[in-house]
């Protein structure tokens, strides 16, 4: 989460440097920990993940976020809760300063100061270029940057031609060539395709690969993420061009929209929602990407669930073991231009590919570790080599992650209820007491907080949730039945 502090930083409020970078780091990272567990994966990820600190100068803690959106919503939600965290690793710091990547840049090159460039683009030689060259082009980004519908940057990486196809990814992909290679006019065959998947598994590739293959027959292509989305709407609100907003949204070909499930607040989800139904109607693509199915997205209205369960729904499974051996041959193979001398045995990629099992990134992680052994050591990469190589990914690899959808689920289904009984507001007591193990079972198996469980259960207040976990605490201490019932779904959930 800690980044070096870019060249404005430096410049406005001193570095931070050596040792004490190292003991500030540490330091923010436990602040982003507690975070997490206080506030849950989803909340966290959705508002948090870019979230960085830059620079500590006497009592102000200098934090930076990519949009204008997440700081207007960290200020005006969690701004406290960070200051009061910060406090506690911090004793000098009093205030924060939250400000959007890039703004001093940019205010320093019209003050007259040799401009920086933006440390999150792509680096380019500009010492020997005049002062205003750097000037207009940091004014050509944040010209970019202000427009709601710039779109996220497409990455010419993803394209069809490397993206790798198994047994667990085969129905997802035909779909998203199917929906590429279209006929302009044609109207969509599935509308809208919902791709869903854990992390680290090829939708964004996909997604991007839909993109650039439909760009580049003439048609208009809008990529987004839900962030992008959310400010966008937010922007065209409070400068009073919403109309334009919709009307520039609902003339594009193709609407890509990545990690749907971090879209947040009622009005925005209804635009999302009328944008999404226009789109639709009109015969317009629309492509979309989330971490779990439709029905299990609790935190958006039920309209746009419903709409994106219309179409068609694929999830793109975990990497089986030929899928993994693919991507370790692709990987290596891209490495070897670089370093020839780079090579890996058949052997020591099956044992990679059968212990490294989590998703693509892990891989790439792999593949990097080898290399670094062949390279930097000089000694032969056997199986011995290798399992020492990638030793942290096996080791520091995280138990199955348990989803309260997951738990609610499993209840349901082991107390023969259904799952929308849970969620509901009925008190009999067949379901009641599910209702209470699952929130339960919430509490101990993950790191949602109460509030957020609350909201997964039928949008109940946190009191209700205490109630519960103290009411099956209590009961499981006297009812055998009951503990040996709950401990089964236990070792059932995390199996």
């Amino acid at each position: 989460m800690f980044l070096n502090p870019t060249p404005d930083a430096q410049q406005s409020s001193g570095a931070l440097s050596g040792e004490k970078t190292g003991l500030h780091r540490e330091a923010w990272e436990r602040v982003m920990r507690r975070l997490r567990a206080e506030l849950g994966d989803d909340v966290f990820s959705s508002w948090f993940g870019r979230l960085e600190l830059v620079d500590l100068a006497g009592d102000v803690a200098h934090l930076t976020v990519p949009t204008r959106f997440l700081k207007s919503w960290i200020q005006s939600h969690y701004i406290e809760r960070v200051l009061a965290l910060l406090t506690e690793e911090f004793s000098t710091v009093g205030r924060i300063d939250l400000a959007v990547r890039g703004t001093t840049s940019r205010m320093s090159a019209r003050a007259g100061s040799k401009p920086q460039v933006d440390s999150t683009a792509p680096q380019r030689a500009t010492s020997d270029r005049p002062p205003q060259t750097a000037a207009q082009e940091l004014e050509a980004r944040a010209v970019h940057d202000a427009d709601p519908l710039s779109g996220a940057p497409l990455d010419r990486r993803l394209n069809f031609g490397n993206f790798l196809v198994g047994k667990t990814n085969a129905l997802a992909h035909a779909a998203a060539e199917r929906i590429a290679h279209a006929e302009p006019g044609a109207s969509p065959l599935y509308n809208p395709l919902y791709v869903h998947s854990a992390v680290g598994l090829g939708k964004t590739h996909l997604l991007h690969a839909i993109a650039h293959s439909v760009a580049a027959s003439g048609r208009r292509v809008l990529y987004l993420t839900a962030d992008r989305f959310m400010y966008g709407f937010v922007s065209a609100l409070k400068a009073q061009t919403a109309l334009n907003f919709k009307e520039r949204l609902r003339a594009i070909d193709l609407l890509v929209i990545d990690d749907v499930q971090f879209l947040q607040g009622k009005s925005i989800q209804q635009e999302f929602c009328h944008t999404l139904n226009a789109l639709v109607d009109a015969g317009r693509q629309v492509v979309i990407a989330a971490d779990r199915p439709p029905s299990d997205l609790e935190t958006l209205d039920e309209r746009v669930r419903s709409r994106l369960a219309g179409g068609l729904a694929v999830e793109m499974g975990p990497l089986d073991e030929a899928l993994r051996v693919k991507i370790l041959e692709a990987r290596i193979a891209v490495a070897k231009i670089h370093q020839p001398g780079f090579d890996v045995s058949p052997t020591v990629i099956s044992y990679v590919a059968k212990t490294v099992v989590s998703n693509g990134r892990d891989l790439d992680g792999a593949v990097n570790r080898l290399l670094a052994h062949t390279t930097l050591t000089g000694a032969p990469l056997n199986i011995e080599a290798a399992e020492v190589a990638i030793r942290d990914l096996v080791r520091n690899r995280d138990p199955k992650k348990v989803k309260i959808e997951d738990i609610q689920k499993l209840v349901a289904t082991h107390f023969n209820v259904s799952r929308a009984d849970i969620l509901s507001s009925r008190r009999s007591a067949g379901v009641v007491k599910p209702r209470q193990i699952a929130m339960y079972l919430a509490k101990v198996l993950t790191l949602r907080s109460l509030p957020e469980i609350g909201r997964r259960f039928g949008g109940r207040d946190h009191t209700t949730v205490l109630h519960a976990v103290r009411k099956i605490e209590g009961a499981v201490i006297a009812d055998v039945t009951l503990r040996e019932d709950v401990e089964l779904l236990k070792r059932m959930l995390q199996d």
